[in-house]
């Protein structure tokens, strides 16, 4: 059995957080609802001491913005979309478009439709998160959306250059300098000045996860994305240093972001527990990264790699560092996850910032039932159907009609021996199912 050799917060303890973030967000939304442009104007003042003539910005505003960065700056984040788009498009290719006849004369087929409209959340509060801003706006873009509605918070007080570059580069139709809760309700809800999206996406704080939850049905969300988490799967053929520095390098994200290490070596789980306590005295982030890897962090010994794999699993982490002998095992049996990242060379911050894959991803074990975001949920698998011929018609039909009188649908056979009558010359009495030997046979 798996021990614990550092454990976080007890589950209890994370519910009671949970319940008072879901209390507040509750309450936001409904005055957002009912307010609009004014109670957005109040949280934004209350919450970012933000508050322009106008939250959203014109093109001289973000030419003005842009115009601050330097040419590397500015190829750098051109750099890092075109590998954003490049894996995009390459999805978006492999999803096609299909139509087969199924039996003769009978048609049938899917579209895949870009959503709507769609409103982008950027985080942006203590970092600025500009490769959000990829991978949502630019994979939007990439879809084919044509309403991209882009949100992020001001950073110390105007707003951030690069983020606002990076939505810009990306596609974003309309940029809304605006943060939290009240960024989200705007865009979900709508209100005097902001018309309402189809669907919200990208990460947050746990306001703004929560926020999300709430408004899903009202509008399609793209996942629960929580507090960044990570989990470094290792055994000796790496060292301390490597996994206290990939736990770390995701625990400075904020106070609750679970960083876990799951390993068959003591030696290197309490070697990599002193190395963390080694780091956090020179990382310039220790202020947050201390107190999540005190609050959220984990060390578990495991017997062998079976164990760490079931431990694993359960936990379904967001990021995965796998840094093992057996690296391609872990990927043919790694079932619930966010990302894999395989072997000492990659890391969690490629795919955060640049490599192309999306950093978007299932938290609270989200990932034993859906994958991140990417191209494809941005598009909406439709189905259609033709029949051809009389004979199809006919045929389907009395199939139909005689399923539907089974459930006790008499209304829904009669839509099938219509067609057996017109198209098939068997004439089927009302509130009856039609015959076997119909007119295809």
């Amino acid at each position: 059995m798996a021990e614990y050799l550092k454990r976080g917060k007890p589950e209890a303890e994370r519910a009671e957080d949970d319940a008072k973030t879901r209390e507040v967000v509750e309450a936001t939304l409904a005055d957002i609802e009912t307010r609009g442009d004014a109670a957005v104007r109040d949280l934004a003042a209350k919450f970012d001491d933000y508050t322009p003539e106008s939250f959203r910005l014109s093109q001289q505003d973000i030419d003005a913005l842009m115009a601050e960065l330097t040419p590397r700056e500015l190829d750098d984040i051109r750099f890092a979309q075109e590998q954003v788009r490049n894996f995009a498009q390459a999805q978006r290719d492999s999803m096609l478009d299909i139509e087969v006849e199924t039996l003769p004369g009978v048609i049938l087929g899917h579209r895949n439709i870009p959503v709507q409209s769609v409103g982008c959340y950027v985080p942006g509060g203590k970092f600025p998160m500009v490769a959000s801003a990829h991978m949502s706006v630019a994979t939007a873009s990439v879809a084919g959306v044509p309403r991209i509605v882009a949100c992020t918070p001001p950073w110390q007080g105007k707003p951030n250059p690069a983020v606002i570059a990076a939505m810009h580069l990306g596609g974003a139709h309309e940029i809304y300098v605006l943060g939290g809760i009240q960024a989200v309700g705007a865009m979900a809800l709508g209100t005097e000045s902001i018309e309402p999206i189809h669907m919200l996406v990208g990460p947050g704080n746990a306001f703004v996860a929560e926020a999300k939850r709430q408004l899903y049905g009202r509008v399609g969300i793209d996942l629960f994305a929580g507090p960044t988490e990570t989990m470094v799967i290792a055994d000796e053929t790496v060292d301390a240093e490597l996994c206290a520095t990939d736990l770390l390098g995701q625990a400075e994200h904020g106070y609750n972001s679970p960083a876990v290490l799951v390993t068959n070596s003591r030696r290197l789980a309490e070697a990599t527990m002193a190395e963390v306590d080694r780091i956090l005295k020179i990382l310039p982030t220790a202020e947050t990264a201390s107190v999540s890897w005190k609050d959220y962090g984990e060390v578990i010994l495991c017997k062998d790699h079976d164990e760490m794999l079931a431990v694993a699993n359960d936990i379904a982490s967001e990021h995965v560092q796998v840094m093992t002998d057996r690296d391609d095992w872990y990927l043919e049996n790694m079932t619930s996850y966010g990302a894999l990242f395989l072997g000492p060379r990659t890391n969690v911050s490629n795919g955060d910032k640049v490599i192309g894959t999306n950093h978007t991803l299932p938290t609270k074990k989200a990932g034993r039932y859906t994958g991140g975001l990417w191209v494809g949920k941005f598009l909406k698998t439709h189905s259609y159907q033709r029949i051809t011929t009389d004979e199809a018609a006919a045929m389907i039909g009395a199939y139909g009609s005689r399923l539907c009188m089974l459930e006790g649908f008499v209304g829904h056979a009669e839509q099938c021996n219509i067609r057996v009558r017109r198209y098939g010359g068997v004439n089927v009495p009302y509130g009856e199912a039609a015959p076997h030997r119909d007119a295809a046979g």
